[in-house]
């Protein structure tokens, strides 16, 4: 990767409908030239997959969670595979640190989110520990 393949990348993260040729013209190189390497880091899983960011409070979920899980070693793959399956659970990753299980976890209100962590996630098996962490204000996205 270089920098045209960097700054490609930065363009199509802020707008990922963002024409080739606007983005040729930013970095000043042709439109097939940005088609081809878009193409080449698609090719090479760089650029995996192109999303679309929502408003979650438009969407009817006011309370927004990071939520951290601790959960029995031997269940942790398949207590995340589960997880990430509840249809309220937008993002999860195992990782190291304070908790073994990250969640992000989008709720119509407080209520809602209580049943989620106690009826859906709390059920897994394999999970000991929920530690949520209600977002409050996004400063980047």
């Amino acid at each position: 990767m270089d920098k045209n393949d960097r700054k490609i990348i930065e363009l199509l993260r802020s707008d990922s409908r963002r024409p080739f040729t606007e983005i040729a013209e930013k970095i000043g190189v042709t439109e097939a030239t940005v088609r081809n390497r878009v193409s080449s880091l698609e090719k090479r899983g760089i650029i995996k997959r192109y999303t679309v960011q929502v408003d979650h409070k438009k969407m009817g979920y006011n309370t927004k969670t990071i939520l951290g899980l601790d959960v029995e070693p031997e269940n942790l793959i398949e207590a995340a595979e589960m997880i990430g399956k509840i249809e309220e659970v937008r993002n999860v990753a195992t990782c190291t640190g304070d908790h073994m299980i990250m969640a992000e976890v989008w709720a119509r209100d407080n209520s809602h989110l209580g049943k989620i962590m106690s009826e859906k996630i709390g059920s897994v098996e394999g999970v000991k520990n929920l530690c949520p962490a209600i977002v409050m204000e996004e400063i980047k996205v």
